[in-house]
Parts: structure tokens; sequence; C-alpha cells
């Protein structure tokens, strides 16, 4: 480099209490398919799990206990049955797909408390949980993710 300055440094350091700070809200706002998986095995009855992406999506594969609500139908009306007590973990497919994010915006919007799935169902499934899957409406079957 012209003036010696290692690239990871170039644009200074934060404080240690400055990236506390900023790791704390990326903390609060995500979550990865480890932790959601330890609270699912638990039966934590306070986590409700949300694909934010289509039905067909949803049918081909799915976070086993996961509800199906596409982004695009969240509304005052159609969340109005939701509890605004539980937590709300959004995913999508991953990275490149932003339906988990919109989901959590229009959730977020609509006064529930929510948190997005890093990685989504891709990472998921890197993690090596089963998935759902049925190959018609209402006939679900466990596949191990590959």
């Amino acid at each position: 480099m012209a003036n010696d300055i290692p690239a990871v440094l170039e644009y200074g350091v934060p404080e240690p209490g400055e990236i506390a700070a900023v790791m704390n809200d990326k903390l609060r706002f995500h979550t990865d398919s480890w932790d959601l998986s330890v609270d699912l095995k638990s039966g934590c009855a306070d986590i409700v799990v949300i694909d934010a992406r289509s039905g067909s999506a949803y049918e081909a594969g799915h976070i086993p206990g996961a509800l199906s609500f596409p982004h695009r139908e969240m509304n005052p009306t159609s969340t109005a049955s939701l509890d605004r007590g539980k937590v709300y973990v959004v995913y999508c497919d991953g990275i490149g797909c932003n339906a988990s994010t919109k989901g959590a915006y229009n959730l977020a919007r609509l006064g529930f408390r929510v948190k997005e799935l890093l990685g989504g169902l891709d990472w998921w499934c890197r993690d090596g949980h089963a998935v759902a899957a049925s190959d018609k409406p209402g006939s679900l079957r466990l596949t191990a993710a590959e």
C-alpha cells in the first residue's frame, strides 16, 4: 500500500464499547439456525417461526413447525390472530432472497417483535437440521437436510 496502513486498519478500529454496542444490536435483530434449533428442540413457547416465502416454496421444504406466511400477505387483517406476546423468527431461502427482511419489516411495522434468521433455509440445511417437505399440500414428510 502507498501509505503503509494495513487494509484492515484503513478506516480505524472501534473502541471496545462501540463494537459491543453494535454486536449487541446485531444479536438483538438476528438469530442463527443453531440457536433457533436449540429453542425449538426445548419447546420454547415464546417463539414462532415464520416462512415468508411463497406457499409453493414452503411446500417444497421448510423448517419443521414453521408457519407459511408469505410477506406479501402480511397486513393488519391477516395478522390479527397472531399473539403479540410472542417473538417471530422470520426466514426465507437465504442469501440472495429478501423475503425474510420484507416479512420482518412488515411484522415489525404492524407492532410485532421480530428477529430475522441469518442465512435462512439454506444455512438451516447446511447446519444439518431437518426440513419438512410435501409432495402435495397436506402431505408433509420429514427429510434430513442435505
